[in-house]
């Protein structure tokens, strides 16, 4: 049975410099640089791996041997950045050289750069976000309903097909946040793709409660290949609504819910039925309502700590 700690370790499982430096220091060493034209980057980890499969064109990406730092150079090749990330990714699917790209979403994430900008340096290909290692964000939204009984969680079984953690347990709404998208407005419509919640409904009782942040190396559950880097941001949500209130799948992408009490979560979590970051973001919720206390759980501090990541890149 997994512990709080086990799954917050699940999730931020990239290494700490000061808790194993040698680990550290050995996927640092292994990973190249992604930098922009007119930022001071670094903008992602890029795994060895993927640098000597990527079809890099010579004429469209500096590529520096001896500091590991690769960036798209438009000034030789008459493209934007954007452009020269986009027709790259769009090769390599086409070559089927990454499996990871076989889930080609025609969706765009930011790579943002310092927050005074307050726009994207340039977007890229969802697909492709975890190849270059850049920073992701999302939504992830918990609805509940308060009986005589206790409180209750509504939980979706992802569907068994889907090409990302198939047939594991998710928050009751969670998507990716698309460049431009403000996360209020991401969690109204994919509350609607996922659950079937109504837009006012959500408007009206969603509550943004801060966010819950990791930097998570893959695994094979995640789809394409293992070992890639994703350092994340999710926005959290809270909605309490009645018991009239009923979630039905909108899309393909959930296979069905399950009204569950806290124990019952609890014991999910445990067994380990929960996608990584659907755990932490769990916890955190548990926290929040004080439910997961320091009086019954002896890791509390670190788990608190753990659940709120300082991105190792520039943050939206």
């Amino acid at each position: 049975m997994k512990t709080g700690l086990d799954l917050v370790n699940e999730c931020d499982n990239f290494p700490y410099y000061e808790s194993d430096p040698e680990e550290y220091s050995r996927l640092r060493s292994t990973s190249w640089e992604l930098h922009l034209e007119g930022g001071s980057g670094p903008y992602g980890y890029i795994k060895q791996s993927v640098v000597e499969k990527m079809p890099w064109d010579h004429d469209a990406w500096q590529i520096d041997d001896e500091k590991k730092c690769i960036t798209p150079a438009p000034k030789r090749y008459t493209h934007t950045q954007e452009t020269v990330i986009r027709e790259t990714l769009e090769v390599a699917k086409t070559r089927d050289i990454f499996q990871i790209l076989r889930g080609w979403r025609n969706e765009l994430y930011p790579v943002h750069g310092p927050y005074s900008s307050r726009k994207p340096m340039v977007s890229m290909e969802r697909a492709g976000s975890a190849l270059f290692g850049i920073n992701t964000y999302g939504v992830h939204m918990t609805a509940y309903v308060n009986t005589p009984q206790g409180m209750k969680i509504w939980v979706p079984r992802r569907a068994r097909n889907k090409q990302t953690y198939g047939g594991m347990l998710d928050n009751t709404v969670a998507g990716g946040l698309s460049t431009g998208e403000k996360p209020f407005e991401c969690v109204v419509r994919e509350a609607a793709e996922e659950a079937s919640f109504s837009e006012q409904l959500v408007r009206s009782n969603a509550k943004p409660c801060g966010t819950v942040s990791y930097f998570h190396i893959r695994d094979a559950r995640a789809g394409g290949e293992a070992g890639l880097l994703q350092p994340e941001c999710q926005y959290v949500f809270d909605m309490e609504i009645g018991a009239e209130v009923i979630p039905k799948p909108g899309d393909n992408e959930v296979e069905e819910f399950h009204l569950w009490t806290v124990d019952e979560v609890k014991r999910a979590l445990a067994e380990g039925q929960f996608k990584p970051n659907c755990a932490a973001v769990l916890l955190d919720f548990f926290i929040r309502r004080g439910i997961l206390t320091a009086e019954n759980e002896k890791d509390y501090t670190e788990i608190v700590s753990r659940l709120h990541r300082k991105l190792p890149f520039p943050t939206s």
